[in-house]
This record gives C-alpha cells, sequence and structure tokens, in this order.
C-alpha cells in the first residue's frame, strides 16, 4: 500500500486498483478506503490522487441515473475535501465530455461546487465549463459556481463574459441563461462594464 504515495509507481497503482475491484466495491467500502486514504501521510501525489480519482469514482458517476447514494455522496466528499484539484481534472472533464442530458452527473457537480470544492477548484471548473459549448445541462453548473462569489482572476471573468456574449444568440429564449447573464453582472458588476 506503500504505492499510493510513492511518485514512480503509477502503472502499480493502477494495477493495485484493478486488482482490489476499486471501481465496482461496495459503496460502504469506498466510504471506509477514502477514509484511510484521507490519513495516508505522505499525501497522495497529484498523479496518483488523479489515478484513484478514476478508478474509484468515474464509472460511478458517469452510470448514475438516479440522485446518489448517501455513501457514495460521502465518499465524493471526502476525497474531494483533500484532493479537489486532481478530482476536477478527472471528473468534471469527463463529465462534461459525456453526450446527452446527464442530468443526474450536472446535479452532483452543482452540489460539489456549492458545498464542497476549495476556491481555486471552483475556478478549474468554470475553466473546464468555457472549454465546451455551452448547453442548458452546463447553466446550473455555472450557476452553482457564480453562488460561491468567489473572487476570479481579471482573465478569467474576461473569458466567463466573452463566452457569454458570443453563444448568447443560442439562448434567446432560455430563461436559465437569463438568469445566468443577470447574475454575472449582479456578482461581478464593479469589474464588467
Amino acid at each position: 500500500l506503500s504505492l499510493m504515495s510513492h511518485p514512480l509507481c503509477h502503472p502499480q497503482l493502477e494495477g493495485l486498483c484493478s486488482f482490489l475491484q476499486l471501481s465496482t466495491c461496495p459503496e460502504p467500502f469506498l466510504v471506509r478506503f477514502c477514509s484511510w486514504l484521507l490519513a495516508l501521510s505522505p499525501d497522495l501525489s497529484y498523479t496518483s490522487a488523479a489515478i484513484l480519482a478514476e478508478q474509484l469514482f468515474l464509472r460511478r458517476v458517469l452510470s448514475l441515473t438516479q440522485p446518489p447514494s448517501r455513501h457514495l455522496m460521502a465518499a465524493l466528499t471526502s476525497f474531494c475535501s483533500k484532493y479537489s484539484h486532481p478530482f476536477c481534472r478527472v471528473l468534471v472533464a469527463a463529465v462534461l465530455q459525456e453526450p446527452g442530458e446527464g442530468a443526474e452527473q450536472t446535479k452532483l457537480m452543482c452540489e460539489l461546487v456549492e458545498e464542497c470544492l476549495e476556491p481555486r477548484s471552483v475556478q478549474l471548473v468554470l475553466r473546464e465549463v468555457l472549454e465546451v459549448p455551452l448547453s442548458e445541462k452546463l447553466l446550473p453548473v455555472l450557476q452553482a459556481v457564480l453562488g460561491r462569489q468567489e473572487v476570479l482572476p481579471p482573465e478569467l471573468l474576461d473569458l466567463l463574459v466573452l463566452t457569454l456574449c458570443q453563444q448568447a444568440p443560442a439562448f434567446t429564449t432560455s430563461l436559465s441563461f437569463a438568469k445566468l447573464v443577470t447574475a454575472v453582472l449582479t456578482v461581478y458588476q464593479s469589474q464588467v462594464s
């Protein structure tokens, strides 16, 4: 298990995850495993945390057709509390690239943004969302980001405003888009002209 923190053992870590069947293990075990991960010293490397985020959560999150169980939510929340940056890199990107409505995935992303992610990771979520064409599915995620009222770096705020301006014609009848624009103008009124 010392492989978890060793920076040179990523193929072995993937093999260990496969051997332990972490992607399909029972959710109560997943909660205990995440608690154990948080207690590891030293902390996991970024790459190790990203591999574990993928092995532990990716399949589960992408296959959600109803709200996550309390066990899965507890595991996600605990993992995010310490490794939110690699978690976002793996999971948010995959959810955004997933075709279709993805209603449960969108709700989960909103909940994580609102309650679990550190400010730097909230900015990462925003960057990831702005790298793909906006859709109705993504508007609640942007709304959740704005609800945090985090101070955004000027270049990220500029990108948000530019994206909204460029994609506005596709949302002329969208109430969600109108609410999003209003939120941007309210939260960042001193920086948006």
